[in-house]
């Protein structure tokens, strides 16, 4: 998959915040919950190239992303379904430096925007809160039912990249 000037950009910020109850934002109204397996692949390119297998309630979605960061928030960012069978077919690339992550995330709409929050099982008292922006000079609307402990926007070591190489101790 060949990055380009038309590839889409993801901008996004991100904060560690105390681990929510997962039952509590279950139970939000038009809250998504899934469980996700992500894996990198070996990329020779310098691109961050991973496969994602998503299980919901009612099916599993299968894709495979090739990344760039761009700045602390951006990236050109393309994503495409694949079959089982690619994905399977993908993970004998797997990079064997990292362990999959795994998580489970809670997709809840708030003020015109998804909060992604991503609980891991290697951390008891956080997990991490993404939302995605139109720019990066957009507000940023952070729910009122999860407590912020700090930013990581820009901090590498948050990236589900370096989670599965390292795993930082808990605030």
């Amino acid at each position: 998959m060949k990055l380009t000037n038309a590839t889409p950009i993801e901008t996004e910020r991100k904060f560690l915040i105390r681990k929510p109850d997962g039952a509590f934002l279950a139970a939000l109204e038009g809250c998504t919950v899934s469980d996700i397996t992500q894996t990198y692949l070996l990329n020779e390119d310098g691109n961050t190239e991973r496969v994602r297998r998503r299980v919901y309630a009612d099916r599993t979605v299968y894709t495979h992303t090739v990344k760039k960061r761009i700045s602390p928030m951006s990236a050109l960012e393309q994503e495409r379904e694949i079959s089982p069978d690619e994905y399977a077919r993908l993970l004998t690339r797997a990079d064997p430096a990292r362990r999959p992550i795994i998580k489970t995330r809670y997709a809840v709409p708030y003020a015109g925007h998804t909060a992604e929050i991503d609980v891991y099982p290697f951390w008891n008292r956080q997990a991490v809160l993404e939302i995605e922006l139109q720019s990066e000079n957009d507000g940023v609307p952070l729910p009122d039912f999860v407590t912020v402990i700090r930013e990581v926007t820009g901090d590498h070591s948050y990236s589900n990249n370096s989670l599965s190489l390292k795993v930082p101790e808990e605030d």
